[in-house]
């Protein structure tokens, strides 16, 4: 009883905010500790293995490989609210469609706008969109809110992680090895064809079968020069519905008391600069404001053509307008997760601006969570006084 309760605590939304922003501050405090150095040193050492060409630091044994699994959940998610879920047809799509393409288009223009040409590489961190503590925050302390909001919420937040998902498997692809490309589409067919055509009536047999390929799957994705992540949404998006959503369950309790907050608290740990904010670089500034500042304003100028479009008197009744459409573009500004994925992609290369970029996704998130909080807070209470 006791271990179906802490799986049940597990897979909640409140648990996965909870445990991601405490992993990111303990992450951020330790690497200013006296045990920094230390820490550093360990996630920065090498776990290769030689004989597979397979040579990651642990942090990257993080990104690289365990945040895979995450990135499956996503893919399943996605492929239910495409096919009978929320954004299931055209018009159920086209608000947070346009609304999602807004979140991402102004705050990309406002980071371009203030990093400048010099660290223009980071224009993908502050597009995303962290699904699991944006709705974990209106779980915390949105009680009494209109189901439609967190409905509305959770559609822009699963077309906003589709486009980083685009973003990742395009822009940070590189040296591509076309062999070890084709061996990775085979795998994911061959998961496909196991999970959905095969014949295999023995569970366990058809599990660990399928575990392999997927191994495999990501084995041949990372060789091929792809992000190893863009396994895991394949591999996601192409089993069958019932088994992949059984998975996703299965993984759920351990994405989000291990790989999510052990994730957070690899990409915080970094030094804070001992430098006035007048020093940090551009690309600090850029992500911190393009955050918060470029989804309200993105969000809000988009949902709100969208609305003013819509004629008919049912589609209105479903639409998110006002200080709601507000409150959810704030909420949207917590980047968090896809955005300390794509810093770390995009400023792989320079140790000193990925560091100061992390804490602009820190300082960014922090923001939307006290003014999205805020707001969510202030609605719920207007709501359940109407009850």
């Amino acid at each position: 009883m006791a271990r179906i309760s802490m799986r049940t605590i597990f897979r909640s939304e409140r648990y996965a905010a909870i445990s991601l922003a405490g992993a990111a501050v303990l992450g951020l405090f330790l690497a200013n500790s006296i045990a920094g150095p230390g820490l550093t040193a360990l996630f920065d050492s090498y776990l290769a293995f030689p004989a597979l060409d397979i040579k990651l630091s642990v942090g990257h044994w993080v990104t690289d490989g365990l945040l895979v699994v995450f990135f499956f959940i996503v893919a399943v998610e996605l492929r239910h609210e495409l096919t009978v879920g929320e954004l299931n047809t055209f018009k159920h799509a086209l608000a947070p469609g346009v609304a999602a393409i807004g979140g991402v288009v102004v705050p990309v223009l406002i980071y371009l706008a203030i990093a400048g040409g010099d660290y223009a590489r980071g224009w993908p961190i502050p597009a995303a969109t962290d699904i699991a503590f944006a709705l974990g925050l209106i779980a915390l302390v949105g009680r009494g809110l209109p189901g439609r909001i967190r409905i509305f919420l959770l559609a822009l937040a699963v077309l906003d992680d589709l486009i980083a998902i685009v973003i990742i498997a395009i822009f940070f692809s590189s040296g591509l090895n076309f062999l070890a490309l084709g061996m990775a589409v085979f795998a994911v067919y061959l998961f496909r064809f196991l999970g959905c055509q095969g014949r295999i009536r023995n569970t366990a047999l058809r599990t660990t079968l399928l575990i392999v390929v997927a191994l495999f799957a990501w084995y041949f994705t990372l060789l091929s020069g792809v992000h190893a992540t863009i396994a895991g949404v394949a591999l996601g998006l192409v089993l069958n519905p019932r088994l992949a959503t059984k998975a996703a369950h299965a993984l759920q309790p351990v994405t989000n008391a291990v790989i999510l907050p052990l994730f957070a608290f690899t990409a915080a740990l970094v030094v804070i600069p001992a430098v006035s904010p007048a020093e940090l670089s551009s690309a600090f500034w850029g992500i911190a404001i393009a955050l918060p500042a470029g989804k309200i304003l993105g969000i809000v100028i988009a949902g709100t053509i969208v609305a003013k479009l819509v004629k008919s008197g049912e589609d209105k009744e479903t639409l998110v307008t006002g200080l709601d459409l507000l409150t959810v573009a704030a909420v949207a500004g917590i980047g968090f997760t896809v955005s300390l994925l794509m810093n770390e992609l995009a400023f792989e290369s320079n140790h000193l601006i990925r560091d100061e970029g992390v804490l602009g996704v820190l300082v960014g998130s922090a923001v939307s969570i006290v003014i999205g909080g805020t707001l969510v807070m202030l609605r719920a209470r207007h709501y359940r006084k109407q009850r």
